[in-house]
């Protein structure tokens, strides 16, 4: 349960990174220290940076110019990969199309998800089914996005290793029907500066992206290294930056981990809100269940929270679809 944390803590990960293939893992102390870290970090605040995660910051930097680049270009130029309902809901949205909690949200963005071919999930997966759209403009787009959702993958599945240690299970808790071959979701955000709050455009609200919290297992965030606009909600109510920390990611948990934990671990409430004149681009990456996995609370959580399952069964990808065709004005 969160707690009225002040800051967000900030683990590196490089032990648990160095050791993740190793099946003595959880003997390392190396390990060990990090996993309490996540634990703590887990069940007081939902949230917390990683350092020390081996992504190469040239990366990090060049997706995020090169979303940059792309909101920079023309509404028509952008409208080219436009997301519908026949795109399986992949593509750009303008301002204001996505919706948390019946209002609209002052960010545009481009929403990307595993390639979901025809019949692979059968009628629940047919909304989600396509490629994603990549486009033109700039020209390496595509190639550095799935560079970069490949590495991602990585490093979402081996912090997950470390937070089935955390509680209690051997490293491999996800793997297999739970997450062995894991869903994942980006979307890639432009928000803009306030002091385009007033175009004719915009909502007429200030709010980025509403209060809420994620679907899935583990969220990494990438975003501009020079514009706070991301708050995480404490126990007590208040609002506490995630400020930009350069090297760094900020990590929280989801939805199917609060089951899966059987609320030991729960997600927390968080928001956008880009006071700064600058427009600010961030690359959430969504690390979750396989499609079909059905989440319901795990024996050594149960046994941890008086032995009573405190939550019912959940297939993740109907709550995955059901949320996706909910989110959206199109």
């Amino acid at each position: 349960m969160a707690s009225d944390f002040k800051a967000i803590p900030i683990i590196d990960v490089s032990p648990l990174l160095a050791k993740c293939n190793d099946p003595n893992m959880a003997e390392d102390l190396g390990v060990s220290e990090v996993v309490k870290q996540l634990d703590r970090a887990c069940k007081e605040a939902g949230f917390f940076y990683v350092k020390g995660h081996g992504i190469p910051d040239s990366l990090v930097k060049k997706v995020k110019d090169v979303i940059h680049q792309f909101f920079d270009l023309t509404y028509e130029e952008k409208l080219k990969i436009k997301m519908s309902t026949a795109t399986g809901f992949r593509g750009y949205q303008r301002i204001g199309e996505n919706i948390t909690q019946g209002k609209p949200d002052m960010h545009e963005a481009i929403d990307c998800y595993r390639e979901v071919k025809p019949g692979r999930y059968g009628a629940l997966g047919k909304p989600l089914e396509g490629s994603n759209l990549w486009p033109d403009n700039p020209p390496n787009f595509s190639s550095l996005m799935e560079e970069y959702i490949s590495l991602l993958t990585d490093l979402a599945r081996n912090i997950m290793r470390g937070i089935a240690l955390a509680l209690g299970g051997s490293a491999n808790e996800f793997e297999g029907d739970k997450a062995g071959d894991p869903f994942w979701v980006m979307r890639l955000i432009g928000y803009p500066g306030a002091s385009d709050a007033k175009c004719p455009e915009m909502p007429e609200n200030d709010i980025g992206c509403g209060a809420h919290t994620d679907y899935g297992l583990l969220t990494l965030v990438n975003q501009d290294d020079d514009i706070p606009a991301l708050q995480v909600r404490n126990l007590s109510g208040e609002w506490i930056w995630a400020v930009p920390i350069p090297g760094t990611f900020v990590c929280n948990i989801g939805d199917m981990l609060k089951i899966w934990s059987n609320g030991l671990y729960e997600p927390t409430l968080h928001r956008v809100i880009n006071n700064s004149p600058k427009y600010r681009v961030s690359v959430a990456f969504f690390y979750e269940p396989n499609f079909y996995a059905a989440i319901e609370p795990l024996e050594i959580c149960k046994q941890k929270t008086g032995g009573v399952e405190k939550f019912g069964r959940a297939v993740y990808g109907e709550h995955l679809v059901r949320k996706v065709t909910t989110n959206f004005v199109m």
